[in-house]
């Protein structure tokens, strides 16, 4: 069965995005933000606790150091310079995990760092270069460097199918700066298909390959618990 993840912890100081306490009892595995496109160590440590309570994985979700671009701006850094700044923040949130007593799940790159990993060898092996510290999967795309380079490399993928962004004609995801609102049914019957058949329609029209190990719903979609919802009882009808 697909797990759900999310994510998790996208907030900031006094500055909160998306609701995670009613999301993650709708989800399976949480993506927590370790500070760099959003969190700090308060509510790094306040997500590890609560998904903890609700017997949720918990995962890394490295971003470019953007801040204020919530991650979601492209930068060029030399291959070790970006390694080195994975396992800053990978290293920050397993401190946290180990503190509840919880394993480091996986590693998932965030924004425009994930996109960047899609299509370029580069970085698709300085995400490897970090995740051979911490030697656990990591989730991407199939027909993507995720799939080519971290399989050459010898990690796990765990391929993902996205819930509420879009996919274009050649199969890459479409990765907006600011995400609206889904209709939740259309959300839960494309993740059906995607489970049952390996493909989804782009948005030229035309099918494209997918594999769905795990389904992602980003707490920042405006109805993002109805949009989990939906696809968690799509996902235990199957």
């Amino acid at each position: 069965m697909a797990t759900i993840n999310c994510d998790m912890g996208e907030a900031f100081g006094l500055y909160r995005m998306g609701d995670d306490e009613a999301l993650m009892p709708l989800i399976s595995v949480a993506n927590v933000a370790c500070g760099f496109h959003a969190s700090d160590f308060n509510h790094m440590r306040k997500t590890v606790r609560l998904a903890k309570t609700h017997g949720v994985a918990v995962g890394a979700h490295p971003s470019l150091p953007d801040l204020q671009g919530f991650g979601r701006r492209e930068m060029k850094m030399p291959r070790d310079e970006l390694a080195n700044c994975v396992i800053y923040q990978v290293g920050a949130l397993k401190g946290f995990l180990e503190a509840e007593g919880m394993a480091l799940n996986h590693l998932k790159p965030h924004g425009s760092l994930y996109g960047m990993a899609a299509r370029d060898e580069a970085v698709a092996n300085a995400i490897c270069d970090a995740a051979d510290v911490f030697k656990v999967p990591i989730m991407g795309m199939i027909g993507t460097c995720h799939e080519t380079v971290y399989g050459a490399r010898g990690h796990t993928l765990i391929a993902e199918f996205y819930a509420d962004l879009e996919y274009e004609a050649d199969g890459r995801l479409i990765i907006t700066r600011e995400h609206q609102a889904v209709d939740p049914a259309r959300a839960a019957l494309r993740c059906r298909r995607a489970i049952a058949e390996g493909k989804a329609e782009s948005v030229n029209g035309n099918d494209v390959a997918v594999r769905a190990d795990s389904i992602c719903v980003h707490s920042d979609t405006p109805n993002a618990v109805e949009v989990a919802r939906a696809v968690r009882e799509a996902v235990l009808a199957r």
